[in-house]
């Protein structure tokens, strides 16, 4: 079986090394970083790149910082070391959960927050809706510039991005918000999520539901926000029941993804459920 071993891997020692070889190699060439995905391409039966440029070695892209306005994340920061850093950070709470509990521990000390976003064809991928509803925005380098877009603008270009660029850090804004990670996994643990409800809301003074940012993950093929159902919510109290009521109301919007483990039709089923779980977790 042929994997990244088998071919030339360049380890880069820094930032810059790593996007001048990634420009030189072209097309040909791709990132390499916890290599959870990659290196199970022969089993989907994908053609692996000839030329690999490993990331994991470039300090700066394991930093997490926190300050006051923001977090920032560099793309080779584990989901194992993402979910301890934000732990005792409340208003990450629905990012830290995603971290936590994707995959299994050992997937979860390898797999890395950049793989989770850049990789096209994983529906399930967690931390997606979880950065989805925290507004978060990428920045994405090459040898000759920097682009900052918002996450939802990277997911419909991330398939089309041209040679030679890496997803760099994750930015995600610090507001005084509530927010949750509901996913439903087919088995108890170890397993990935047949559906995600990604929520973080901000209350005003009354009690009221002043912002609200819903995303759904692993049911299409691209996580999204649920706009509809954010419209919906908000001006009123947090209510699970009525909350999923809604849900239930404006699910048909959602054209799920079939695949071996369950049909679409039950991927969607199942999203109100999930949102009145995440609601009666904010403590309806």
């Amino acid at each position: 079986m042929d994997t990244p071993i088998s071919g030339s891997v360049y380890v880069a020692p820094s930032l810059s090394t790593a996007l001048d070889a990634l420009h030189e190699g072209g097309s040909a060439a791709a990132p390499f970083a916890g290599g959870t995905w990659i290196m199970r391409a022969p089993i989907r039966h994908e053609q692996l790149k000839s030329r690999y440029v490993a990331i994991g070695k470039i300090p700066e892209l394991h930093t997490i910082k926190v300050d006051a306005d923001a977090v920032e994340i560099g793309a080779a920061v584990t989901h194992a070391a993402l979910a301890t850093a934000l732990a005792e950070l409340g208003e990450f709470d629905v990012l830290t959960a995603a971290a936590g509990h994707s995959a299994n521990p050992a997937i979860r000390t390898m797999a890395t927050i950049g793989g989770n976003l850049a990789t096209t064809a994983f529906a399930a991928a967690d931390c997606v809706p979880a950065l989805l509803c925290l507004d978060a925005e990428v920045e994405i380098a090459s040898r000759d510039d920097r682009e900052r877009t918002s996450l939802e603008q990277f997911l419909t270009m991330r398939s089309t991005l041209a040679p030679g660029r890496l997803l760099h850090r994750i930015i995600v804004p610090r507001r005084d918000r509530k927010t949750v990670h509901a996913r439903l996994p087919l088995r108890r643990a170890g397993d990935y999520p047949t559906a995600i409800v990604s929520l973080a809301m901000i209350l005003d003074d009354a009690g009221l539901v002043e912002t609200a940012r819903i995303a759904v993950g692993s049911v299409e093929p691209v996580a999204r926000r649920w706009g509809r159902l954010e419209t919906a919510l908000i001006g009123h109290p947090l209510n699970a029941a009525k909350a999923a009521e809604a849900a239930a109301e404006l699910a048909d919007e959602f054209a799920g993804r079939d695949a071996a483990d369950v049909p679409g039709w039950y991927r969607v089923r199942v999203l109100p459920g999930l949102v009145r779980r995440a609601v009666a977790a904010l403590g309806s």
